[in-house]
């Protein structure tokens, strides 16, 4: 399971913002993922309890925003939603998708003291 060291990776940014600014505790974070980043959302949750234990973050709220997939298609020139990497423009038809947004994962906003 991915999500655990990516997890992980959280809870060390969430450590080294705290050394830079200067905060003691995380109560909540809001970390934006992707629909077509292939993280699972539950599976977060679920590492997240585990990965914070004994950390500035044990007990925080993990609040996760999902945001949509975009892609720009090369044939009609239009942005366009994806509900899947590699898929087919919705307008168009024609393969030639590229992915604009929807495959990010990143802290938005943490609530600290």
């Amino acid at each position: 399971m991915h999500e655990m060291s990516l997890t992980e990776g959280v809870v060390e940014i969430l450590s080294e913002e705290a050394r830079k600014q200067g905060f003691s505790r995380v109560k909540t974070v809001w970390l934006e993922i992707g629909i077509l980043s292939g993280v699972e959302p539950e599976a977060m949750e679920f590492c997240f309890d585990a990965a914070t234990r004994g950390t500035l973050a044990e007990g925080a709220k993990l609040e996760i925003i999902r945001t949509p997939g975009q892609g720009w298609c090369l044939d009609c020139g239009k942005t366009v939603a994806l509900i899947e990497r590699f898929g087919a423009c919705p307008e168009c038809g024609l393969y030639h998708v590229q992915m604009v947004a929807g495959d990010e994962m990143r802290v938005k906003e943490l609530e600290v003291e």
